[in-house]
């Protein structure tokens, strides 16, 4: 008998967004902003735009350690945001590169081990 894998709900899977302003006026700012950034890239987030990141996750409850990872890289200075929308909400994005509309990114295929 073959057991089939249940449909991941695109009402259960979220995208954690980091969205950043942060200042590059000295020497120091600008190392505190790259060592921001490339923090959220090791954690696995991927630039949509500048100073705005992304990544999905199969749940709300499995995005808790990224989120508390991001919380201890904060830089001392400058503003950061993380909002978290779902699938559905992710996938309703508009894109538009100079006048054309673009696909937003998709979610990545997710492995069911058993």
């Amino acid at each position: 008998m073959t057991r089939e894998a249940p449909a991941i709900s695109e009402y259960r899977g979220v995208w954690l967004m980091a969205m950043f302003d942060l200042p590059v006026d000295t020497k120091d700012a600008r190392r505190e902003y790259a060592r921001f950034r490339k923090s959220l890239i090791s954690n696995g987030f991927t630039m949509l735009q500048y100073s705005v990141y992304a990544r999905y996750f199969h749940s709300e409850e499995a995005s808790e350690p990224t989120r508390k990872a991001v919380a201890r890289s904060l830089p001392p200075d400058g503003q950061v945001r993380l909002v978290m929308i779902t699938d559905r909400q992710f996938g309703k994005m508009e894109l538009f590169i100079g006048k054309r509309r673009a696909e937003p990114e998709k979610a990545p295929e997710q492995l069911m081990l058993f």
